[in-house]
């Protein structure tokens, strides 16, 4: 209560200071006091904002165009309303942590005719959104979503060609007065200010409204871009829309509702911007009543292998045989999932029979005799047509979720498909993965059996490219992992630098060390997690694969140890009592420390995968290592370039450890 009492002071002391009432300025600032946002009402609505007293953004226009009448243009103010908030966020599926603390300021200014712009500051960031109070259904013309920069900054800028996207792709190091106006981009997006100062931008809590994009302007600024809202469309085969007819608005939504969340996460150290959880914090609380069937776990992918086995005594291939392989692998490792990706159906447009050489009624028994799960994909339009039949027969089949792909649009019909096939998996109790899917937008708080999203440049490409590289790996922690757990599918046991990298289809292979791809299983956010290499590999490597399948996939507490964006990350995270630590690196051979203060008192076991000595040019070469550390200790780690680092500690209750 006190600490409350406190933050309220604080945000008063913020409101009223200076010309805060008087005239048609409005400022508030985050709890500590280091963001601050001005908002001017004199030509319209526009909001300026500083960290530690330095301009970041100034002048920022905010406008909601309803048919003919644009809200945000001459306004009138005839009400405020403030707000304080410092509670604790208990999470069902903790990506990161099991508790989140909320604590943030919040302004709203109500505006006539019937809307108003709410304005939230944390710590580490700030929100805002429209809000609309119409009796009647409302059509949205546009948004205007304007960013002026202070500074010509840099920015990690993921440009998209089409609206049309698998929202895959790389993010290009520009400064923003260098990108032709025109060209845009998808979120989440970062930008570098001075001072150290990253800017990351994404939104939240998007229902019912497309997707922002955006666009350059060949300035030190961006603007909004969106989907035109789906008058009639027709399924194309195997996957997406064909003669769509686009509407020449954005959405048509309910009169009285709430927009989503414009989000911009702020931070001046690289580690603490890894950490944040803005999104999930901004997003609406869980909608489903019964959550304890929802197990997040690891999952045996066959796709990315080809389903290349060997050493067997069948043909390997979408058939019974080798999914009981895929299970028998599950099943010794403690895995809880496999999962039957493309083909296993008997067209990419009916998934309600399995292909004849698949025997899936078998496979679920099969399975479940081994504490072993079963996930089955599907393109989005075969869900989408018949969604209800599709997921009575995946229930009656007793298969444990749906890997949903290809949806490829983020227009408001897309955007809704999300929320429908989330509500009715969670009805039938399946679990949900979403590929081809734009990034995440808070939806997986409401429905946390949404376990994983795409929107991710990930390992599948290195079936067809070189581009996954080691600095890739190591930007993405910083970008598109601000939104939210994301579907990179690592696991790669065919570990290669670039000279010796070959690009394979059926038998691909990781640009970087053994111990980088090992070190994933930390870094990255995913509460479903693959497994992506063969089976038949990963017996072979039974040392490593020993190691990986002690992974967990979500996290009671999470500490970025050191980071900075695109050059190397350290992440640990704890399960229960047990820490695991994973460090990666980008091209660069580098020696760090890993300090491990944050263990509790007392001595603990800790299990080590490293860069070997030959790493540098072996990049299979790993050294497991086993001691006993206190946390006292500053480990010092070397990484080959392109490499990793590994460790599992755990409490050793029989060992009075004394310095």
């Amino acid at each position: 209560m006190t600490r409350l009492f406190a933050t309220c002071c604080l945000f008063l002391a913020c409101l009223y200071g200076g010309k805060t009432l008087v005239g048609k300025e409005y400022q508030v600032c985050s709890p500590d006091s280091d963001i601050k946002i001005s908002i001017h009402t004199e030509d319209g609505i526009q909001w300026s904002a500083s960290v530690k007293n330095h301009p970041i953004f100034t002048n920022n226009r905010l406008r909601l165009t309803v048919e003919d009448n644009v809200l945000g243009d001459d306004v009138r103010v005839i009400k405020t309303r403030k707000n304080s908030v410092s509670q604790m966020v208990t999470t069902i599926v903790p990506v990161k942590s099991r508790e989140i603390l909320n604590e943030y300021n919040e302004l709203t200014l109500f505006f006539d005719p019937g809307y108003a712009v709410v304005f939230r500051v944390f710590n580490n960031g700030i929100a805002y959104r429209f809000e609309t109070a119409r009796k009647d259904e409302i059509i949205v013309t546009d948004e205007l979503v304007e960013l002026n920069f202070s500074e010509d900054n840099r920015i990690l800028f993921p440009e998209e060609k089409s609206l049309k996207s698998n929202y895959e792709q790389l993010y290009l190091d520009e400064k923003l007065s260098s990108i032709d106006s025109g060209r845009f981009c998808s979120l989440p997006t970062l930008v570098e200010a001075s001072n150290n100062v990253k800017i990351g931008i994404t939104e939240a809590n998007l229902y019912d409204y497309p997707g922002l994009f955006l666009e350059a302007t060949g300035k030190p600024s961006l603007t909004g871009k969106f989907p035109k809202a789906v008058l009639d469309f027709e399924y194309r085969a195997p996957r997406g829309m064909k003669n769509v007819s686009e509407a020449d608005y954005i959405a048509k939504i309910k009169g009285s509702r709430s927009l989503p969340w414009r989000v911009f996460i702020i931070s001046q150290n690289d580690a603490e911007l890894v950490e944040n959880q803005l999104v999930y914090l901004l997003s609406d609380a869980c909608k489903i009543e019964d959550t304890s069937w929802i197990r997040p776990g690891l999952v045996a992918w066959e796709w990315w292998n080809d389903l290349s086995l060997y050493g067997v005594d069948f043909k390997s291939g979408l058939n019974t045989d080798s999914y009981k392989y895929y299970i028998d692998f599950a099943a010794k490792y403690n895995i809880p999932y496999i999962i039957l990706d493309g083909g296993w159906s008997i067209s990419p447009t009916n998934v309600m029979e399995a292909r004849p050489e698949i025997n899936l009624p078998e496979l679920v028994t099969y399975g479940n005799e081994r504490n072993v799960g079963l996930i089955l994909w599907s393109n989005w339009n075969a869900i989408d047509k018949d969604m209800d039949t599709v997921l009575e027969q995946f229930e009656k089949w007793g298969v444990k979720g749906l890997k949903v792909d290809f949806m490829m649009l983020a227009n408001q019909y897309m955007v809704n498909f999300y929320e429908r096939t989330a509500a009715a998996c969670a009805d039938h109790k399946l679990l949900v993965d979403f590929h081809g899917a734009f990034k995440p937008v808070g939806l997986h708080r409401a429905y946390p059996n949404i376990v994983n999203y795409e929107g991710v440049k990930g390992l599948e490409n290195c079936k067809w490219s070189d581009e996954i590289t080691p600095e890739h790996n190591v930007t993405i922690p910083f970008t598109r992992m601000l939104a939210g757990p994301m579907d990179y599918t690592p696991g790669a046991f065919r570990n290669a630098h670039a000279e010796d990298y070959v690009i394979s289809d059926t038998r691909p292979m990781s640009l970087g060390t053994r111990c980088h791809q090992i070190a994933m299983y930390v870094v990255y956010d995913a509460p479903l997690q693959m497994i992506s290499d063969s089976p038949s590999i990963y017996y072979d490597e039974e040392e490593s694969t020993s190691f990986l399948s002690k992974m967990k996939t979500v996290w009671d507490e999470t500490k970025v140890l050191d980071a900075k964006v695109g050059d190397y990350i350290i992440t640990a995270r704890r399960s229960g009592n047990d820490w695991f630590i994973g460090a990666m690196t980008d091209g660069e051979s580098r020696n760090l420390k890993v300090d491990l203060s944050f263990l509790d008192d007392g001595a603990y076991d800790i299990e080590i995968m490293q860069d070997g000595m030959n790493a540098n040019k072996v990049a299979i070469d790993y050294k497991r290592i086993e001691k006993t550390v206190q946390n006292t200790e500053v480990l010092d780690i070397a990484l080959a370039g392109g490499g990793g680092w590994a460790a599992i500690c755990t409490k050793n209750e029989n060992v009075s450890y004394k310095q």
